[in-house]
């Protein structure tokens, strides 16, 4: 057993970051000191074991209580040697350890930026609170890319541990938001507390990237327009919000069933889903009729929206599917996956 633990030991060492290794054989020495020490109290000054191992443990840690018992000259002269020695050790490692520490963090923080760098058509979400870690925990139940920024470190600790792509960093500043790859993201979800700052990081980011999609979540009816006016494509009352879903489970409980069912159950083979349609796909340039839609894909077509924003519900047989149309679909995963590949996907 012994042999194998010693094997395992030495493999790790020379396996280890090197700062580790100098960290551990620094602790190894300090071991070998605190032996000496009480060693040398016990042969110099015929003290007991325990009594040379707290001379020793006060002399290293430069805490500055009185001598144990009165030393002789001798044990002076090895006192001072011990504390020459030992504390250069102490203050080696607490540098090599801090070092370390600091080290690995800026690693760390330097791989996420680099997964982070790598990002396209992903979306950023600013604010890791009620509504942030709800949002990020939807987008990632549909395996959506996505950063969260926050400027608190707890919270960026919780979204670490979730395995979320983090940035800890203040959302308003323009170096915060580039990080986070504003220019290449499909969508800005903002659940900043304050209005300002929402309106703020609004501007910002849609000088950045004038094409983004922004959402923005406030707690005020009377900022509506002026988070609109600041550049968002999207505000939302969460409070009204709430509102009118509790109204409407009254008013239509089973409506509301069937939509959540759709929505948010993993059980259930049925999903809504928004394709958009893209030049030179096998859907583009044809009707519903013609291109055999139902036979063809098993999916229902609720509604298409053109690039101007007009919107057709319950679109008839020939109603026609252009280039950059984006349909409003509901089906089994399969249908609607393959409707997004093979029917609104160029070349396919």
């Amino acid at each position: 057993m012994a042999p194998s633990i010693t094997r395992h030991i030495r493999s790790w060492f020379f396996r280890a970051d090197p700062v580790l290794r100098e960290i551990a054989a620094a602790a190894v020495f300090l071991l070998m000191l605190f032996a000496i020490g009480a060693l040398g109290y016990h042969l110099i000054e015929g003290w007991t074991w325990l009594d040379g191992f707290y001379m020793t443990f006060i002399t290293l840690t430069t805490i500055g209580f009185e001598e144990v018992q009165p030393l002789s000259h001798t044990g002076r002269l090895f006192t001072i040697s011990l504390a020459t020695i030992g504390i250069g050790a102490v203050a080696f490692i607490a540098t090599r350890t801090a070092q370390f520490l600091l080290t690995n963090q800026a690693l760390s923080q330097r791989r996420m930026n680099l997964r982070i760098a790598r990002l396209t058509n992903h979306y950023i979400i600013c604010g890791f609170g009620r509504i942030g870690s709800r949002i990020a925990e939807d987008l990632a139940r549909a395996n959506r890319h996505f950063v969260v920024v926050d400027s608190n470190p707890e919270k960026l600790e919780r979204a670490n541990s979730l395995g979320y792509l983090s940035f800890l960093g203040d959302a308003q500043m323009d170096e915060t938001l580039e990080t986070a790859g504003i220019r290449s993201a499909r969508g800005l979800i903002l659940t900043l507390p304050e209005d300002s700052s929402n309106v703020f990081v609004t501007l910002s980011a849609r000088e950045l990237n004038p094409g983004l999609f922004i959402m923005v979540r406030t707690d005020t009816k009377a900022n509506l327009d002026k988070l609109k006016r600041a550049g968002a494509n999207k505000v939302i009352a969460a409070y009204d919000i709430g509102a009118d879903r509790m109204a409407n489970v009254i008013l239509r409980p089973n409506v509301n069933r069937f939509l959540e069912e759709i929505i948010r159950s993993d059980d259930l083979d049925l999903r809504m889903d928004e394709i958009r349609v893209e030049e030179g796909s096998k859907l583009a340039g044809q009707s519903l009729a013609q291109s055999k839609f139902r036979q063809e894909f098993g999916a229902i077509v609720l509604a298409i929206l053109r690039p101007d924003g007009e919107m057709h519900f319950n679109p008839s047989a020939d109603a026609l599917v252009n280039a950059r149309d984006i349909l409003i679909v509901v089906g089994s995963r399969q249908a609607v996956d393959k409707l997004a590949t093979v029917g609104c996907t160029a070349n396919s």
